[in-house]
């Protein structure tokens, strides 16, 4: 597979799944797994002015790996709505004890999930897509609202209320494999599927190395450790 659009009409009738692909280590696992569910993948990954574009790079690897074909869309979002987008703000670096009582940090990007999600929603009706698989976590994850499973469920409802898919009696299934996933459940998880964690990004920062102290790196960290593995990036 080529990272080119590939039309609908390609895959007759198998099974087809959008999968959001932002190059971490949790929209990886989730890429591989729904592989492993026999889908036909396109992936979607967004170009928004983040801070640095190592995960865009390693998106278009792991998709390439997992067979999928991939499409980086480039969007906007406002300057100063997120550290992750204005480099002259500074990154959050919590304890692990910390990441959950501190509140909504500033990492979080203004509607984030909702935008990308209606853009996957749409791909899935344009390429007759079964599913629309996200990597979202409400376990061991830094507080984004946009990740909790009552949201997920109302986007789901509202894609069947605004879509012609969903007033036609059809629907496309918004599917979060990792949501009640801890790290370590989910690189155990990875392992399984023979993730190649060597070509996931989880720091906030676009280093040479990850940085080892940003509230991601810290999950990470924690993850591999529970789970008795090595993470690839530190070795």
């Amino acid at each position: 597979m080529g990272n080119g659009f590939i039309p609908g009409e390609f895959y007759g009738r198998m099974k087809r799944a959008i999968v959001l692909l932002s190059g971490g280590l949790d929209s990886a696992v989730t890429l591989y797994y729904a592989r492993s569910r026999g889908y036909k993948i396109t992936c979607l990954s967004f170009d928004y002015s983040q801070r640095h574009r190592k995960e865009i790079k390693l998106a278009k690897k792991l998709a390439w790996l997992a067979g999928a074909s991939h499409i980086i869309l480039k969007i906007k979002f406002p300057a100063k709505s997120s550290s992750l987008i204005d480099k002259k703000r500074r990154l959050p670096k919590r304890g692990l004890s910390k990441i959950k009582e501190a509140g909504i940090p500033s990492t979080y990007v203004p509607a984030r999930n909702i935008i990308f999600l209606s853009y996957a929603l749409c791909y899935a009706e344009v390429l007759s897509a079964d599913s629309i698989f996200i990597g979202v976590n409400s376990v061991d994850y830094s507080g984004y609202p946009d990740c909790r499973p009552d949201f997920l469920k109302a986007f789901s409802r509202m894609s069947a209320l605004g879509t012609k898919r969903g007033v036609s009696g059809g629907r496309v299934k918004i599917e979060t494999p990792l949501s009640r996933k801890s790290k370590a459940e989910i690189v155990k998880l990875g392992r399984k599927l023979k993730v190649p964690f060597e070509y996931t990004w989880s720091c906030y920062e676009g280093e040479k190395y990850p940085c080892g102290v940003c509230d991601s790196c810290r999950l990470r960290s924690r993850g591999f450790s529970e789970a008795g593995l090595d993470d690839p990036l530190k070795s």
